[in-house]
């Protein structure tokens, strides 16, 4: 915990100084979002990629590539939900630690953007339970892929990728034309792991836009773990065609 801590509090001064740079070579506002709120955006993603765990550990695969799973089949617990449960318990943890870390390092070092609205400390604790299912949902399919391929690491690596560029996480979705940037806000579900949660919190956007931010999460939570459930009952059905 420690040392992610401080990995990435050192990358959000990276980040951070890219960020500078962008605003520094023309107007003061870059893509709708000022200095105040690109800082805010970039210190609070730093401390978000610990609670939604943005990286697809292989757990899971594991234990599908080793049989183990078998195990996790014959408890009387949904894996899904079990895991779910799992996660949640990890991402409250990771908030009182991963979260508020990097976010104080980046108040004592810059001018953060502190919300003017009172509701919206409550929709961004909304928003970051929402992404975390979001992303849990996101790590159990590639992790599930194990059923059918053994080795992962190809879908570990396409996840990685695609979620870091078209989630928020190297920048804003926003600095894509406003088309595309509403396209994967929309129909892919990478932006409501950090996107979202980092826009609500910048107040990009009346409550209104907020609420929206929120549908848009609640929606592919559902589908996610719809997709997750069945997408384990085809893997149960392959377990048992193999003889396991």
């Amino acid at each position: 915990m420690v040392a992610a801590v401080v990995t990435n509090s050192v990358f959000g001064f990276l980040r951070f100084a890219v960020m500078l740079a962008v605003i520094g070579a023309g107007t003061r506002t870059v893509a709708g979002y000022d200095e105040p709120q690109l800082a805010t955006f970039v210190w609070a993603g730093q401390g978000l990629i610990g609670v939604v765990l943005l990286w697809a550990l292989p757990e899971f695969a594991e234990r599908i590539r080793t049989g183990d799973v078998i195990t996790d089949l014959l408890r009387p617990i949904d894996p899904v939900w079990q895991l779910l449960a799992a996660d949640l318990g990890r991402a409250g943890y990771a908030v009182l630690t991963r979260f508020v870390v990097p976010v104080v390092v980046g108040a004592l070092a810059f001018d953060l953007y502190a919300p003017r609205r009172p509701v919206t400390y409550a929709l961004f604790a909304c928003s970051i339970l929402l992404a975390t299912i979001v992303c849990f949902s996101c790590r159990y399919l590639v992790n599930a892929t194990a059923y059918w391929l053994l080795d992962v690491r190809g879908p570990q690596t396409a996840w990685t990728l695609t979620s870091g560029i078209f989630g928020g996480l190297y920048f804003p979705v926003w600095f894509f034309p406003d088309a595309m940037a509403i396209g994967l806000i929309v129909a892919t579900p990478f932006p409501s792991v950090i996107q979202i949660p980092l826009d609500i919190l910048v107040e990009r956007g009346s409550p209104t836009v907020q609420l929206g931010l929120l549908g848009v999460q609640a929606g592919w939570v559902v589908a996610l773990l719809a997709l997750c459930r069945w997408v384990q009952r085809r893997g149960e059905r392959k377990l048992v065609i193999q003889g396991g």
